[in-house]
């Protein structure tokens, strides 16, 4: 991300796609979602209802863990850190209101057993900066990573 010459930060347009993910969805949060491929084929339900379905705060937290491990991985290689086989991401996406107003905030908990705190700190704050995910929700909600 860059600022133009207004002050106002602008994200840089992508140069070459390496994936588009494509879905059709139907009903909302009570429906279904099918990707392109046919690899994701999901029925929607509403937090806390009694559906047997996933909702998008679930996905979203799926898809940010799952990219967040990508970019400590290469975080970790550019600063010839070995990984230990057993970190992980938790992530937490909470969906809310203030006034009338839905908003969403997460928390990125991370795990990385055997490394130096402030190592692993470092990791975390530059996958946080690098991963697309991230990157995107970034000044859009809050975000809070923390070692764990």
């Amino acid at each position: 991300m860059s600022n133009n010459t207004n002050g106002v930060i602008t994200t840089p347009k992508i140069e070459k796609v390496i994936y588009t993910g494509k879905t059709h969805t139907t009903g909302g949060r009570e429906g279904f979602s099918k990707s392109s491929d046919g690899n994701l084929d999901i029925e929607l339900t509403s937090p806390g209802s009694k559906g047997n379905g996933t909702n998008p705060e679930q996905l979203l937290a799926a898809g940010w863990s799952a990219c967040f491990i990508g970019a400590i991985g290469i975080a970790a290689n550019k600063a010839k850190v070995k990984l230990p086989e057993d970190f992980y991401v938790d992530t937490e996406v909470d969906l809310g209101v203030t006034g009338v107003e839905y908003y969403l905030q997460a928390r990125l908990n991370v795990h990385l057993p055997g490394i130096d705190k402030e190592v692993a700190q470092t990791l975390v704050d530059t996958a946080h900066k690098t991963c697309p995910y991230s990157k995107a929700l970034h000044g859009s909600i809050d975000i809070t990573t923390n070692l764990i």
